[in-house]
């Protein structure tokens, strides 16, 4: 969940070091470090809170052609300058940076002390620097690997030492890593963002692997210390779109992006004479597809409630029951899996824990996998049997905003996909796609008019408690707009079925208590409206996300946003937007980091 950035090379490794932590901060940290080789030694300079903190400590001025840096976000020991990293061995010769859990470390941390080592912090990262310290025999590669064999648990890691000043040495398990090749100079990187100002040409490594990096070279292994060839990858992205490019807030620049995200999800897959889609990640997987019976989409939070909204798609238009699980309770229950089923996955990151072991667990029983992944190269994209990328570019800011709208678009075409293969007319298919093409357009309608919004937010920004309502297609974006609310504005929401009203939350309703319900022009209008009237009879305020031109809706509702009118199954794609942005306005009203959300990590890569 938080960063990791090495370099070695020709330049002075403090500032890329800075800078690429930087680039990293979005993923969420509650300290940071960096460790650099200096004059024969190693100097270590750590700090709580924001990166900026650390910075002010740090003179780039400092000669270093090899260094490690870290933000951190806290699980076994809380924020502070002791428990942040990196962490140093007893004779302050080895340093270390990790990301993940060590699950075994109480127990190696007491023989470690039995054997005289002495621990200043709380974390079981620290466990990992002694044991190396310990196991070091005739090189740093050596003693990194025969700890790795004695731990249990979940780490990315890179590792510089006095002994072997010329090096990095860095291993992965079920937490990403990647290494960044350059011109007499190397990178390593929980996150390509981290390098992309320097290199576009990285390797993804795999679990169970370690490697090392130099100047001029890198090799990598297995734990048996097998040499592994490994493919190099082009980088897609380029440095300007990790910039906010004039907007205040990276979330903003993303919102205003989600048109685009659109054109980019369907880009060379339309085929709209035919009325169908052309998928080529799922080319080598067709034959299974044609015979599923059933679908599981698995996802945690954001990515969740659109594969809610992907069930819905599925089981109107394909025909193809759908069942959709959090993938950390998928994981521990005993899913009952039969070999005509279909696993599908979503995640913006391709690196979130719970979805990849998920993902073996479904693999395990011979089930089909197939992804929805924004990030080329990632854990989950490599692990899946075939898959499907968003393309909808680096995002930076931690609340999910142009991911969701491209990962509902995406669920639209593999419903075309789905449908056109089983039951949905040439007709059905033609309607959807056009539609689906006018969102970046209506998107847009809706972005121009974001000052009403701002306006709300205005009035409403110092609510203790907000409700969201929602039916069908948008009973998700009810879920989805109480999470924006709350993860960056702090603001306790809930998102309810609005059937659901009448059965327990309706008692929370008072004039206190606004409600921002879905009410679109779709086959649950007349549903909605009645619900709607209950809250208003109990004296609460109602603003209601509306479909352009509906006039009955004005007399009922305190507040009203209208979006554009579009296919039912198309409008939590427009619902969305004004959500988000209601969450943006209101965490600036009140005076909050809106892309660093407190306690929040852009990409969940522990339990």
């Amino acid at each position: 969940m938080c960063g990791i950035v090495g370099y070695i090379g020709k330049n002075n490794a403090l500032p890329i070091t800075l800078e690429g932590l930087k680039r990293l901060e979005y993923r969420g940290y509650d300290s940071a470090g960096v460790a650099f080789l200096n004059n024969g030694s190693i100097n270590v300079i750590k700090q709580k809170g924001r990166l900026s903190e650390l910075i002010k400590d740090v003179d780039t001025n400092l000669s270093s052609n090899c260094a490690i840096g870290h933000t951190r976000w806290a699980t076994h020991g809380e924020p502070s300058v002791l428990n942040a990293h990196p962490h140093g061995d007893c004779k302050k010769e080895i340093y270390l940076v990790h990301n993940g859990i060590i699950e075994n470390y109480s127990q190696i941390k007491e023989k470690l002390i039995q054997k005289g080592h002495k621990f200043l912090s709380e974390t079981d990262t620290e466990v990992l620097t002694h044991l190396i310290e310990e196991n070091y025999q005739d090189s740093l590669e050596q003693a990194v690997r025969d700890s790795l064999r004695m731990v249990t648990g979940a780490y990315a890691i890179a590792v510089i030492s006095k002994k072997d000043p010329d090096k990095i040495v860095f291993a992965r398990k079920s937490s990403p890593l990647l290494v960044g090749l350059g011109v007499n100079e190397n990178f390593i990187a929980s996150d390509a963002s981290a390098i992309l100002g320097h290199t576009k040409k990285v390797i993804y490594l795999d679990d169970g692997e370690l490697g090392v990096i130099t100047a001029n070279d890198f090799k990598i292994f297995n734990l048996d210390y097998d040499l592994i060839e490994k493919e190099t990858h082009e980088l897609e992205w380029d440095i300007e779109e990790a910039e906010k490019q004039g907007y205040d807030y990276f979330m903003l620049k993303e919102i205003m992006e989600t048109p685009e995200s659109i054109v980019n999800a369907m880009r060379g897959r339309i085929v709209l004479s035919e009325g169908n889609v052309k998928l080529g990640g799922l080319d080598n997987v067709i034959d299974r597809l044609d015979n599923i019976n059933r679908i599981v989409i698995v996802a945690m939070g954001t990515a969740l409630f659109a594969g809610k909204v992907g069930e819905y798609m599925i089981e109107e238009y394909a025909g193809i029951p759908v069942e959709v699980e959090d993938a950390s309770e998928f994981r521990y229950k005993k899913a009952v899996l039969n070999k005509n089923d279909l696993v599908l996955v979503i995640s913006q990151s391709g690196e979130t824990a719970d979805t990849l072991f998920a993902i073996k667990e479904a693999k395990q029983k011979g089930v089909l996998t197939v992804g929805i992944i924004n990030v080329i190269g990632s854990s989950i994209a490599r692990e899946v049997d075939a898959g499907i990328y968003n393309h909808a570019g680096p995002e930076i800011g931690v609340a999910a905003s142009k991911s969701l709208i491209s990962q509902i678009s995406v669920l639209a075409l593999l419903c075309v996909f789905l449908g056109r293969r089983k039951d949905m007319s040439l007709v059905t298919g033609k309607r959807i796609l056009e539609e689906l093409g006018q969102l970046p357009n209506k998107i847009k309608e809706i972005l121009d008019h974001q000052d009403n919004i701002k306006k709300l937010a205005e009035k409403y920004y110092k609510s203790k408690d907000f409700l969201f309502l929602g039916r069908k297609y948008n009973y998700p974006m009810a879920l989805e707009g109480a999470l924006k609310l709350k993860e960056i504005s702090y603001i306790h929401a809930e998102g309810f079925a609005a059937g659901e009203l009448k059965h327990g939350s309706i008692a929370l309703i008072d004039e206190n208590m606004p409600s921002m319900v879905i009410a679109t022009k779709d086959s649950v209008y007349e549903k909605i409206i009645s619900s709607i009237k209950e809250i208003k009879a109990r004296k609460g305020k109602v603003i209601a996300i509306a479909t352009i031109g509906d006039k009955e809706i004005i007399n009922i509702v305190d507040d009203c946003i209208f979006i554009p009118k579009t296919l039912e199954m198309l409008t939590p794609i427009l619902t969305a937007i004004p959500m988000q942005l209601l969450a943006l306005h209101v965490a600036v009203l009140l005076g909050l980091d809106v892309d660093k959300p407190r306690n929040l990590a852009k990409s969940v890569t522990v339990e």
